[in-house]
């Protein structure tokens, strides 16, 4: 019987266990597909502890980014490295009703011209072709026109924003003052985790200025 259960487990003592009310001794024990039991002496009965599919991006902290955006109605963000987590904040927006208009920050010229006035813009030529220009309608006026009626509103989201000078990350803090049912998300560099600011202090400007 000793060699079978040699065999079947890996014994190891802790003091205590989070899985259990009992500030008993508790066993655990390594099962043979991997997975980690415990036991109580007591009570002779096997307690399998929880596991959190995807717990490595799982975030409590997703309700207050939904009053944050309403709150400031511009957010600059910071991502891990690695990405991925972004996703989830953009999904539970999209899930209240939200539209976007996904944007980089390198190319996008004058952010204030592009987004709000119409815009020329010159495609590439080969050589032989004449150097044209087309002029296109503000981004963010012809995305809210194309809204649905039952839209809760548009998120201007700019990734690679970190390359954008102070006075142009002061119009996109400013742009929902412009356009009220616009959101703006401004993806201004990396941290350790996801963490955001209002993108009125990331740009410099106060509650005065901003008003």
């Amino acid at each position: 019987m000793a060699t079978t259960t040699a065999t079947c487990f890996h014994l190891q003592h802790i003091p205590s266990s989070p899985w259990v009310n009992n500030t008993s001794r508790i066993t655990t024990y390594k099962a043979m597909d991997g997975s980690l039991r415990a036991s109580n002496p007591q009570t002779q009965t096997f307690i399998k502890p929880p596991i959190f599919i995807g717990g490595d991006l799982l975030k409590f902290d997703l309700g207050q980014w939904l009053s944050d955006v309403e709150q400031h109605k511009a957010l600059a963000i910071y991502t891990p490295h690695e990405g991925g987590y972004e996703g989830r904040y953009f999904t539970r927006l999209r899930y209240q009703g939200y539209y976007f208009l996904d944007l980089t920050a390198r190319g996008l010229g004058d952010p204030e011209t592009t987004l709000t006035k119409i815009h020329p813009v010159c495609p590439p030529h080969v050589g032989k072709q004449p150097i044209a220009r087309w002029y296109f309608p503000p981004e963010v006026d012809y995305r809210l026109q194309a809204l649905p009626p039952n839209a809760k509103g548009l998120i201007v989201w700019v990734i690679e924003a970190k390359v954008l000078s102070k006075s142009e990350l002061q119009f996109l803090a400013l742009l929902p003052t412009l356009r009220p049912k616009v959101r703006v998300i401004a993806e201004c560099g990396n941290w350790r985790k996801f963490m955001w600011k209002p993108l009125k202090e990331i740009a410099g400007l106060t509650a005065e200025d901003g008003a």
